[in-house]
């Protein structure tokens, strides 16, 4: 265990692996994989609807069939349920590349050419394959498809360019095509009857009729690349829609055998997978860059429109920060994307706007990577003015000009922060002061210059007037800073120095040297530290105030990549290329824990309520959390989980957050994770602190309930007794009256008499009812052990109306004779009941459903307990336990009660 454990990863969409779309009644679900785990999606709205567990490698192929999800990754195929996992088929001896579902079966092919075909009805009771096809030697299969119609038939696509059918139960091969001296990369069956299409390499398309060997006809994709998907439509309208490696989708009309329209930019990267839905005229695709889209065709033209889309970043992401109370993320990453993460509901994810790139590309005829901003380097943002004005600036790499986004609408907004227009240089380090109306921006070329975020007008520049220098720093800015009043602002230069300002007056205060180059800074505004990092890998803590060095952290053994500080200021936590996460105590000036992951952390951001960490990883494109186990267990066991100075190494969070923490095995001179023992790593319900109470959890309309019951049941008592409507005869007797109308006799009310022996009875059997055996075999067999916990659950689980009943049926009615009323049932168990209260009050276990159990109880046999005498010491000892552990509470409340009356009469 860890003070940070792997919880899950957002911005995980897809991953180029080809998805498989199955209909379940009315709806539609396509499922896509992430890398060693899948998701499922509705497709009515792209909502996430369930998330798989991790599987021990990447998947690489897939297959659905009602609840039933395969998904082939190694050498294995996994069988889910649903997110349960109910078999695994291990027959392969090389990598499984392709998955096919064929009526009750699937077929798995893999790279050395071994078809298996399995069974998935009556999985459990077999889980051999029922049949083995051996490949030819020379025949690399690279797609697997299932011609409509063909009994027992599939046709399999290789990369030497061959296309073979094959007949799956007589294994046997019946006819092989001679190719196109291309490499299939992808097939597909048609709605017309002995015709598939073929998409190769080279970038063409044949549609060719398998049962006369004959080619109808042959597309050719414009750009370059091999055609990676096909689809036909199914809606009636002649289309052939075919994806290619340059992220490009091209719509071809059968009839016309001509291409129809191109969707161009439709992706980042190469396609995968197409799909037209059933009937009707919507496209799916999906793509290597972390996306999936639906393209309607419902425009004049005939050309698509994208309907709905779920996307995250096709390209690492390399700055990220909690905003909004830690509810969502802001990252930037290289795909020149600057993204807003929901940590609560991923469908409030989405991309920032930079004001209508696809329109201005379109109509510039240009690429929207050309018209998009260059990739963020740094970023801060202030909630404070979010509903005012622009409240997050950036800064782009090579760019010599800022950027400000108005985050309360998404969009970019209408300034450019420009520093030093007579010598522009590339701006590297920008800061948003406390109060949200300033930006500070610092350039590569040293200059410092102050923005007002409402107006974009520049305030003033910062010079080093003493040097003679017209700038702030001689070279790189690396990083600015605001205090939290704006009286200061901090700035380091690459070279090492550290130079204090006056914020309004824009005049130098204060320097420093540290010693070396420094790599990135970062400013705590509530206790005034600024921590450095530099070349030489050593954390310096400053105070800034008193201008001196405080702390000094050693440890990370390659470049460090990111700092940052907890909310209340106590932790520092660093990353580094070495691929450990370092956190420090500031207090206590020393390492507290430390864990090493498979790929370096290259951005880092710790959430205000200190109860989620975001990690971001080379070459990983989602955001990774960590939630922090220390927070549900108090500060007395932070050192429980915390290693110290050794270090652990952990595995990165998957995309399901059902799996627990998962521990590899740590090598020299990584030290191998203490073992905790039971008590340390439950949670603190176990764990009793000194001078406190435990409540119960329950609901607090359970445990008032036992108080009020009496108010609750005169409350819901009905008014008068529910009646029975008079049933009318089915023949409605009439007379004539005088004036020659019928009139109907009003009919006489049924005579219903009602049982009262039976009520009678009833009643009295239930005065003669005594409590259940299992309440009182609970309650002695507790007694006997000395352990309550047992029937303290018990009574947690009953409702109060029946706990009621439970302790109303102790009660003593006929009292007459002494010896035999002892030996009683009701006797023995009122005693015993005596001895469960005062062992639960003195242990402070389950303290206000106790109370109101006890309230409850003295209300039903108070009377018996005071007539009876040998009741009078258990009830003193309950009363004298009671008085000194509510006393030792009331002492407690009592500084706090001073405390509350002290400031309420105050006087400012």
């Amino acid at each position: 265990m860890g003070i940070f454990e792997p919880y899950r990863v957002i911005g995980c969409i897809t991953s180029s692996v080809p998805f498989s779309v199955q209909r379940l009644g009315t709806e539609t679900f396509v499922t896509v994989s992430v890398g060693k785990a899948f998701q499922v999606y509705n497709c009515a709205k792209l909502n996430l609807v369930l998330v798989s567990p991790q599987l021990p490698k990447k998947i690489r192929a897939f297959a659905s069939y009602r609840d039933f999800t395969f998904a082939a990754y190694g050498n294995h195929i996994a069988v889910f349920k649903r997110t349960q996992q109910v078999a695994t088929w291990s027959r392969h001896s090389a990598k499984v590349n392709l998955l096919l579902l064929f009526g009750d079966h699937i077929l798995s092919v893999d790279v050395d050419g071994n078809m298996f075909i399995w069974g998935f009805k009556g999985l459990e009771e077999n889980l051999a394959p029922i049949g083995h096809i051996m490949l030819d030697n020379k025949f690399t299969p690279t797609c697997l498809m299932h011609p409509d119609t063909y009994l027992n038939k599939v046709v399999l696509g290789s990369q030497e360019g061959t296309l073979q059918l094959w007949n799956i139960s007589t294994k046997k091969k019946l006819y092989e095509f001679k190719g196109w001296n291309s490499s299939i990369t992808s097939c597909v069956s048609s709605p017309a009857l002995d015709v598939i299409a073929i998409g190769c390499a080279d970038g063409k398309i044949h549609v060719h009729n398998i049962r006369c060997d004959e080619e109808l006809v042959t597309f050719s994709h414009a750009t370059r690349g091999a055609v990676t998907a096909l689809c036909f439509s199914t809606d009636g309208q002649p289309l052939l829609a075919s994806g290619g490696s340059s992220g490009v989708i091209s719509i071809w009309n059968l009839e016309k055998r001509r291409l129809q329209s191109v969707i161009r930019e439709a992706h980042d990267n190469s396609i995968i997978s197409l799909h037209f839905f059933a009937n009707e005229p919507v496209l799916m695709s999906a793509s290597a860059d972390n996306s999936i889209k639906m393209w309607i065709f419902d425009t004049s033209d005939g050309d698509p429109r994208l309907l709905r889309f779920r996307s995250g970043h096709s390209a690492p992401p390399h700055c990220i920060r909690f905003y909004a109370n830690g509810r969502h993320i802001l990252s930037a990453g290289q795909d020149r994307a600057f993204r807003l993460f929901s940590i609560i509901q991923d469908q409030q994810s989405r991309e920032l706007s930079q004001r209508h790139v696809s329109k201005r590309a379109k109509k510039l005829r240009v690429k929207e990577e050309e018209l998009k901003l260059k990739p963020v380097i740094a970023f801060d943002c202030a909630e404070i003015r979010e509903r005012d004005w622009c409240n997050v600036v950036t800064c782009h790499m090579d760019t010599a000009q800022a950027y400000v986004w108005r985050l309360q609408n998404f969009v970019l907004g209408e300034h450019i922060l420009k520093p030093c227009p007579e010598n522009p240089t590339p701006v590297k380090a920008c800061a948003i002061s406390a109060c949200g109306n300033f930006a500070v921006l610092g350039t590569a070329g040293g200059w410092i210059e102050r923005f007002n975020l409402q107006s974009g007008i520049s305030r003033g520049s910062y010079l080093d007037v003493s040097e003679r220098r017209s700038c702030a720093h001689e070279g790189e800015v690396v990083g600015v800073a605001c205090d939290s009043t704006n009286t200061l602002m901090i700035s380091a230069g690459y070279h090492g120095d550290v130079k204090v300002w006056d914020f309004k007056g824009r005049e130098l205060q204060s320097r420093w040297e540290v010693g070396c180059s420094l790599v990135k800074i970062v400013h705590h505004r509530l206790n005034g530290l600024l921590a450095t990092v530099a070349d030489d890998l050593v954390i310096r803590l400053f105070d800034v105030e008193a201008l001196r060095m405080v702390r000094k952290f050693e440890g990370h053994t390659d470049r460090a990549t990111d700092l940052s500080f907890s909310e209340d200021g106590k932790w520092l936590l660093s990353s580094s290329m070495d691929g450990t996460l370092r956190i420090w105590d500031v207090i206590l000036a020393r390492q507290i824990d430390a864990i090493r992951v498979d790929v370096p952390i290259t951005a880092l951001s710790l959430s205000p309520n200190l109860d989620i960490l975001a990690t971001a990883h080379v070459d990983q494109n989602g955001v990774y959390l960590w939630v922090n186990q220390s927070m549900f267990s108090g500060a007395s066991v932070v050192d429980s989980y915390a290693s110290g100075k050794e270090v652990v190494s952990v595995k990165l969070p998957s995309v399901s957050s059902m799996e627990g923490s998962q521990f590899q095995d740590s090598v020299e001179p990584i030290a191998k994770r203490p073992q905790h023992d039971e008590a340390s790593v439950l949670p603190t319900f176990s764990q009793q602190i000194p001078e406190l109470v435990t409540l119960s959890l329950l609901p607090k309309s359970q445990w008032q309930g036992l108080i009020n019951l009496d108010i609750i049941k005169v409350r819901n008592k009905p008014v008068e007794p529910p009646k029975k409507p008079v049933n009318a005869p089915f023949f409605l007797p009439s007379i004539s009256s005088l004036s020659g109308e019928v009139l109907f006799k009003p009919s006489e009310p049924m005579n219903e008499e009602k049982d009262t022996k039976t009520d009678e009875l009833e009643n009295n059997q239930r005065k003669l009812d005594r409590p259940s055996s299992q309440f009182l075999q609970i309650l002695q067999s507790s007694a006997k052990m000395k352990n309550f916990s047992a029937f303290t659950d018990y009574m947690k689980g009953l409702s109060p109306s029946t706990l009621d009943m439970e302790l109303r049926m102790l009660q003593i009615i006929d009292e007459d004779d002494q010896q035999e009323l002892e030996k009683r049932a009701e006797f023995i168990s009122i005693e015993l009941l005596l001895d469960y209260f005062i062992h639960e009050i003195a242990c402070r276990n389950n303290f206000e459903f106790v109370q109101a159990v006890i309230r409850l109880f003295l209300k039903i046999h108070g009377e018996t307990i005071r007539s009876q005498s040998k009741f009078h010491d258990k009830a003193g000892k309950l009363l004298e336990t009671q008085c000194e552990v509510w006393q030792r509470m009331d002492k407690l409340f009592q500084s706090a009660r001073c405390m509350v009356t002290f400031l309420s009469n105050s006087q400012f």
